[in-house]
């Protein structure tokens, strides 16, 4: 198995940042406890979504509104992070390192050839 190009996640840093200016202009501050029971809301509702599609794929109501949960879920994120002042750019590229060390090594399941 060889080494895959590393994944890039350039750029999210700035929209981290765009994030905690608006988030600091418009509203009050928040403790990061806040942020993390609203992103376990959110994400909540978008895997209700998937539920319903799973149950019934016919229904074409949860579909139209997928993007705008997921982008709740997005928000949810950023500003979770942001209370936490965690560099989120920072700890995807670390993670997907380690996901990719992992795969060369047979134990991420499944993989492409």
């Amino acid at each position: 198995m060889k080494r895959l190009i590393e994944p890039k996640v350039n750029g999210l840093k700035l929209i981290q940042n765009e994030f905690n200016a608006y988030q600091n202009h418009a509203f009050c501050e928040r403790p990061p406890n806040f942020f993390s029971l609203e992103l376990c809301g959110e994400a909540g509702e978008l895997a209700n979504l998937e539920k319903k599609i799973w149950r019934d794929p016919s229904n074409l109501t949860p579909h139209e509104t997928i993007p705008d949960e997921a982008a709740d879920v997005f928000i949810a994120l950023m500003n979770y992070c942001n209370a936490r002042n965690l560099d989120l750019e920072e700890a995807v590229q670390i993670k997907l390192k380690k996901i990719e060390d992992k795969r060369l090594k047979g134990l991420m399941g499944k993989i492409k050839e």
